[in-house]
């Protein structure tokens, strides 16, 4: 982008990039949707408590790939803006590797030790059993999500976001095909499921290799010749690291917290993860305008374009501002109806809709927060975004288990809303300290 581009042209580049990352990241919670709403319609509750009974342990290996994957896109972005091409095709390649091999022994180890590892989170007696199925089918398709995961920051670093998408809906098509087939028709039940989202996951891995390979020659990498880079390895870590070491850390907590919320009974857990199932679907516009951000902003930055790298910011944050309050108001119309929809009791579905309508008052703060996390990553702050990220995450856990005694299972969202608030104090904190002349400007 060049210094004179307005702020309506910084908003049709925010939208036109950041609108494919919505709908990909929409399929993708969606198909999980899928996975809950047939199991929770065809099995009933209790193998719907199963699968979110492993949502924590699961989540550990996503959250921890995206986040190292965020850092590499930013990585390449910064690369890209430099015009330094060549490179980004030796980024891709040694990334591939590493990740794929990293997770292949992950997944296995977590397979291996599935039972162990349920057993520490107090996984309940009358769903174990269906959880340990569950997360032992759904492991197998980790490592071509991390795959995945890494051509699709490549692709978003050079400004193609609309690749992933495409990926995403093929794998969405074959998950929901395969679970009506493994769920409703063999009736294979919470591991049938698992295993339709392990095999759209490798078919989605297949297709966005295979499409990149067709659609961008410049990417293209010959096997065992020149696919293993140990400076860029060396030089992408210090990007890949910190938001890798956030998310899993973070995830780490959710462990603990999803222990913490299995203490409640399996009524809680069904109702909490399945309001987390939705939420986590109606906040990525906020996630992804914030991703948006940071690849744009990287990309100017690698340009030294410090100027428009502010300038993205400032109609980000007016963007993030009117996407919170339309997705608090539709939370608040809609919301009890999106839980009951997955099959639960009354009492459950009670549960979930209180917990959604007090998450969805602080959404806002979470925009504001995901637009500065998205400026300070952009720039190359990765280690201020992943140390404020486990922060929140502290006052997170420490105040969930102080007063449980006080309010119960509404803890949960309290103490979410809470880490928000502390989350976008770090962030505010961190970029008026960088940006004090930027700040008088606005």
């Amino acid at each position: 982008m060049k210094n004179r581009c307005t702020h309506g042209a910084i908003l049709k580049s925010l939208a036109t990039f950041t609108i494919p990352l919505i709908l990909s990241g929409m399929l993708q919670q969606i198909f999980n949707w899928v996975d809950a709403f047939i199991v929770g319609n065809t099995e009933g509750e209790l193998a719907l408590a199963g699968i979110g009974a492993t949502t924590s342990f699961y989540n550990l290996f996503v959250t921890v790939i995206v986040g190292f994957t965020s850092g590499i896109s930013v990585f390449a972005a910064q690369t890209y803006g430099k015009g330094e091409q060549e490179k980004l095709k030796r980024i891709l390649s040694t990334f591939t590797i590493l990740l794929g091999v990293i997770f292949f022994a992950a997944a296995a180890g977590g397979t291996i030790f599935a039972q162990e590892i349920l057993t520490v989170l107090d996984t309940p007696a009358n769903i174990f059993k269906i959880a340990q199925e569950y997360i032992r089918l759904l492991l197998a398709g980790i490592p071509c999500l991390a795959i995945y995961n890494i051509y699709s920051a490549i692709l978003r670093s050079i400004g193609d976001s609309k690749t992933p998408f495409l990926a995403v809906l093929v794998c969405s098509v074959v998950n929901v095909i395969l679970d009506l087939l493994f769920v409703m028709t063999f009736r294979f039940g919470a591991a049938g499921a698992a295993a339709a989202t392990s095999v759209s996951q490798m078919t989605m891995t297949i297709f966005i290799i295979g499409y990149t390979v067709k659609k961008y020659p410049a990417l293209r990498f010959p096997i065992r010749q020149g696919i293993w880079d140990k400076a860029i390895m060396l030089q992408g870590l210090t990007f890949g690291f910190p938001p890798a070491i956030q998310a899993g850390t973070l995830s780490a907590g959710n462990i603990a917290l999803q222990r913490f919320m299995n203490g409640f009974g399996e009524q809680t857990v069904a109702a909490i993860t399945t309001a987390y199932r939705v939420d986590s679907v109606i906040i990525l516009p906020i996630v992804n305008f914030g991703s948006g951000i940071a690849t744009i902003v990287a990309q100017n930055t690698g340009a030294g374009n410090k100027l428009q790298a502010r300038k993205v910011l400032k109609t980000g944050l007016l963007m993030i501002m009117a996407i919170s309050v339309c997705l608090t108001l539709f939370v608040l119309l809609a919301g009890a109806a999106l839980i009951a929809m997955f099959g639960l009791t009354k009492e459950s579905a009670e549960i979930g809709n209180a917990f959604f309508h007090a998450i969805a008052s602080c959404y806002i703060v979470y925009g504001f927060a995901m637009a500065l996390r998205g400026y300070l990553e952009g720039t190359g702050d990765m280690v201020f975004s992943g140390t404020a990220g486990m922060i929140s995450l502290l006052v997170r856990i420490i105040s969930s288990y102080a007063f449980a005694v006080y309010v119960g299972n509404r803890i949960i969202a309290y103490a979410e809303m809470l880490s928000w608030i502390t989350l976008l104090a770090l962030y505010a904190l961190r970029f008026f300290y960088k940006e004090k002349p930027f700040v008088r400007g606005l």
